[in-house]
């Protein structure tokens, strides 16, 4: 059946459905991107709470600011905001439920203006961000703001009509300091090292070429908390929706498939109120850098570590890579020797268990996670997942070769044409750019590391760096992934 407010009632165990009603909820989080990632996160924990009959005024006003936001808000339209989130796994106690935390979503496109009175509501006392690494407009090669953007040029000549977040978040927050309305928090919700101080610095930098008067208010009452996010989610596919429909018979055409694991450690900054998380599995603290630092650079940093290397093998998949033994003992020997050592103490975490649980996550056949997800915007992720790791290396003096396999597997992904012949499109928003870097096989070493916001100063210095390179790069091409991993696993 399809799903809908009306066919609710109809939908019996093991399913699970909202124990409360519509109407006694109001919106107090407003989120700006919403993808499988917050529907599979985020909303569940909101969704939990609202189940015990607490956040009742916490419900969740969705966001746009893409064109292509459209089809994900009128497809939870059509279903009244209401989707299914379903776990894949091996394990028998995996979850059905139907998620309704989520009560409504604006489009930028259709008025800006009703986005800018919402965010400025009273009610609304949480933004919160899932907006990808590149939706920063940060300078990975400085850590500053990039005001060259057209989109954020335009915001700065008509900051009443925005294009951007930072340009919506500015001008609503201008609107609430006119009225007298309290400031909201803003929440990332990103893969970004230390993501809330991140929003900051770039709201304040873009706030300071419009309104420095406003730039000083946001920076007094406006709270960036920095968080700590997980759970593998891949792209809703067709074989998903498929498999609810004769599983559980429940029609939805957006659903999100995740696995059982999810974990979220956040900072307890909060300027306007928030949900009680805490009861239902957020853990808050103080400061959620070593949490992060671990997350970042342990799973984040593995997963592009397998990813591109797969990718040229013919893997589609990562559970195919991970039914690789080659590919396991590389991550792991990734793991334990190049990442491990770099990582502080993290508080109630034992590194060997959760390195051990990464590897069962990875693994998750059910879950089918496409290496065509993981390998996005690869251009945006190595500044934030793997640079610092290999400078770390490189300081240290340690051994690079698993560390620059990494970025060899990338350059040679860029080609297009995996070992199988096969040809594949390369999902980055600097896919012509990047790919122009490894064009000319001569001077490729030179081309590609010297691009200093992906690759930083130190590695285009390093001349133990550039002979590993060298090295994995032309073992890849002469010899192939596998014979490459057999012979550096030696």
């Amino acid at each position: 059946m399809k799903l809908n407010r009306q066919t609710l009632e109809q939908l019996t165990d093991p399913i699970r459905k909202p124990t409360y009603e519509p109407c006694q909820t109001r919106q107090g989080i407003a989120h700006i991107g919403v993808g499988g990632f917050h529907r599979a996160h985020q909303a569940i924990y909101t969704e939990a709470l609202l189940n015990q009959g607490e956040a009742l005024d916490w419900s969740i006003c969705g966001i746009g600011l893409r064109s292509e936001d459209r089809a994900i808000r009128d497809t939870l339209a059509e279903q009244d905001y209401l989707y299914t989130l379903f776990e894949l796994g091996d394990t028998p106690d995996l979850e059905v439920r139907v998620v309704g935390a989520i009560s409504d979503m604006l489009l930028a496109e259709d008025s800006a203006q009703a986005l800018i009175d919402k965010l400025a509501h009273h009610r609304i006392r949480i933004v919160s961000l899932t907006i990808t690494e590149g939706g920063y407009c940060m300078d990975d090669s400085t850590g500053e703001f990039n005001d060259e953007l057209p989109l954020v040029q335009h915001d700065i000549a008509h900051p009443d009509d925005p294009k951007t977040v930072f340009g919506f978040l500015l001008a609503s927050l201008s609107k609430r300091r006119c009225e007298g309305t309290p400031p909201f928090t803003i929440m990332s919700c990103d893969n970004i090292p230390h993501n809330g101080d991140v929003t900051r610095r770039m709201l304040l930098s873009f706030a300071r070429l419009v309104d420095k008067e406003l730039a000083d208010w946001i920076a007094k009452n406006v709270s960036f908390p920095n968080a700590m996010v997980d759970r593998i989610t891949p792209m809703t596919s067709t074989a998903h929706k498929q498999k609810l429909k004769d599983t559980y018979g429940i029609e939805d055409a957006w659903p999100v498939a995740c696995e059982p694991f999810m974990q979220w450690v956040l900072e307890d900054k909060f300027v306007n109120g928030r949900p009680a998380w805490e009861k239902v599995g957020v853990q808050f603290t103080d400061d959620v850098t070593p949490y992060e630092e671990m997350k970042i650079k342990l799973l984040n940093g593995s997963h592009l570590a397998l990813t591109y290397l797969g990718f040229l093998k013919g893997y589609r998949f990562v559970h195919e890579t991970m039914n690789d033994p080659l590919f396991v003992q590389y991550i792991r020997d990734y793991m334990d020797k190049d990442v491990t050592p770099q990582l502080a103490p993290v508080p109630g975490i034992d590194l060997e268990a959760y390195k051990n649980k990464l590897i069962e996550r990875f693994s998750n056949q059910a879950i089918a996670d496409q290496l065509e997800r993981v390998c996005s915007d690869g251009s945006s992720k190595f500044p934030k997942f793997t640079i610092p790791t290999i400078n770390r290396l490189i300081a240290d003096k340690q051994n690079l070769d698993r560390a620059s396999l990494v970025v060899a597997a990338w350059a040679l992904y860029l080609k297009g044409v995996d070992e199988r012949g096969e040809t594949y499109r390369i999902p980055d928003p600097r896919a012509d750019f990047c790919q122009s870097l490894v064009k000319n096989d001569q001077r490729l070493t030179e081309q590609l590391l010297d691009v200093e916001e992906i690759f930083g100063t130190s590695i285009p210095k390093s001349a133990a760096f550039i002979a590993s390179f060298e090295r994995n790069l032309a073992s890849l091409k002469a010899l192939g992934v596998q014979k490459t991993l057999e012979n550096l696993l030696k």
